[in-house]
């Protein structure tokens, strides 16, 4: 599954789904992450539709993967949480 689109959920619903995010059932679409400085160029991609899935801009961290505490769940499922950022 797949969740796409701007509006999403109440509270339980939202709780629901990132409990489902944490057990690896169902992986959001992201498929390019900018950096802070580049969200000009991010909200432009947007708007001209150039991307696939979401798009992320890092704003507290330098750099991705820093909120992931578990390792080993995210090595089982980097295939899907990749599968937009044709890596």
């Amino acid at each position: 599954k797949r969740i796409v689109g701007s509006h999403f959920a109440n509270y339980r619903e939202a709780w629901e789904a990132n409990r489902l995010v944490a057990r690896g059932l169902i992986h959001p679409t992201l498929s390019r992450v900018y950096p802070l400085e580049e969200t000009g160029q991010a909200a432009f991609d947007v708007h001209r539709n150039a991307h696939q899935g979401k798009v992320g801009v890092l704003c507290l961290a330098p750099e991705e993967g820093l909120g992931v505490r578990d390792e080993q769940t995210r090595a089982r499922h980097l295939t899907a949480i990749n599968r937009f950022r044709g890596v």
